[in-house]
């Protein structure tokens, strides 16, 4: 039965195909779930409410969940980015929390001027985030190394780093729990009054627009596209394909350590161990879902902060354990998982007698 068909990519799938692809997918999940949360003895008259309306329609709930997307936009960013030359970047996490790191050891130590400490703050995180992928990557070019294994070799030595330093030198003192000292007024991003929701959403949305420009404006997006279809291709065609694919990976890095500056700076306003949970998943998935695209990385980030943030209330307010609730959260992310497969593929039937 299988003999007779053949999987083809859709070239340039049409914009209302991968609509309705994710429409369904997601309904498809859901009603999955629905189903799941019934036989948990959930009350079945306020399911709509938990899911739906408390977490993107509520002020309280939308803002929560905009405001875990702001750092999931970077992440998903960060994913795409390297995803576009063929560098399959599983460090994400590791990245972000050196970025966190770095943030947090310039207002730890109060280091600059206070009007310019936010500032260099997220720099400093944007370039430890660099720093830490320019090992996998230097690796890699020149001698080949496969960067899967060394970005998520370096995840785990930046979560020892963290637990080093928070059960260390950086504990605050005054606290039971390995965290560092709160930040200083002048360290931390402003509220837009709109719950937990910070400034950090304005440098997510406009890293999103920076990278759209990059990537379908400029001569290093045409490269990396290149790049990513055949890079044995764009060497021979003179194409500099060693000092795109750096570039391109160090500004991934960059965006994923930005992100974990941006939860140091405007959501924890300290350093932790539990930031940047479950990035590196959260990042590849929402860069699939926007099929590589920044500005749908926006829309994907926020529809999978929803799924994380309604998670949070089904806890609460139903009592479920942790692993029904993951449970969850994967089946959701799963079918639109799903949806995009179909969405970018297409099954061909061949007929009997057909060449092959």
């Amino acid at each position: 039965m299988l003999d007779g068909m053949i999987l083809q990519r859709r070239l340039n799938p049409p914009r209302h195909l991968s609509a309705g692809a994710f429409i369904v997918s997601l309904l498809a999940g859901l009603l999955v779930v629905v189903l799941i949360l019934l036989a948990a003895g959930a009350p079945p008259d306020t399911m709509i409410d938990d899911l739906i309306i408390q977490v993107f329609i509520a002020p309280a709930g939308l803002a929560q969940t905009v405001t875990i997307a702001t750092p999931l936009i970077l992440v998903g960013l960060s994913s795409a980015l390297a995803m576009r030359v063929k560098f399959w970047n599983i460090g994400l996490e590791g990245q972000l929390w050196l970025g966190a790191i770095g943030a947090s050891g310039i207002a730890i130590h109060d280091t600059g001027p206070e009007p310019l400490r936010l500032a260099v703050m997220l720099a400093v995180a944007s370039v430890c985030g660099a720093a830490w992928i320019a090992v996998p990557l230097l690796l890699k070019v020149k001698l080949g190394v496969s960067e899967i294994v060394l970005t998520l070799l370096l995840s785990n030595t930046a979560y020892l780093l963290l637990q080093h330093l928070l059960f260390g030198a950086w504990r605050d003192p005054a606290n039971s729990f390995p965290v560092s000292v709160q930040f200083d007024d002048a360290e931390r991003l402003s509220l837009l009054g709109f719950g937990n929701v910070h400034g950090g959403l304005f440098i997510a949305l406009a890293a999103a627009l920076l990278i759209a420009l990059l990537i379908d404006r400029t001569r290093a997006g045409f490269y990396a596209a290149a790049i990513g279809y055949n890079p044995l291709t764009a060497r021979s065609a003179g194409l500099p394909v060693t000092a795109t694919i750096v570039g391109v990976v160090l500004l991934s890095g960059a965006l994923s350590g930005l992100a974990g500056g941006l939860i140091v700076a405007g959501t924890e306003y300290r350093l932790t161990q539990f930031i940047g949970a479950n990035a590196t998943f959260s990042g590849i998935v929402i860069a699939f879902l926007a099929r590589l695209k920044p500005l749908g990385i926006v829309i994907a980030a926020i529809a999978v902060a929803g799924i994380y943030n309604a998670g949070t209330t089904l806890k609460v307010f139903y009592g479920l354990s942790d692993a029904i609730v993951v449970l969850i959260q994967g089946i959701v992310l799963l079918s639109l998982l799903v949806g995009y497969f179909f969405s970018a593929y297409r099954i061909d039937r061949r007929r009997e007698g057909a060449a092959t």
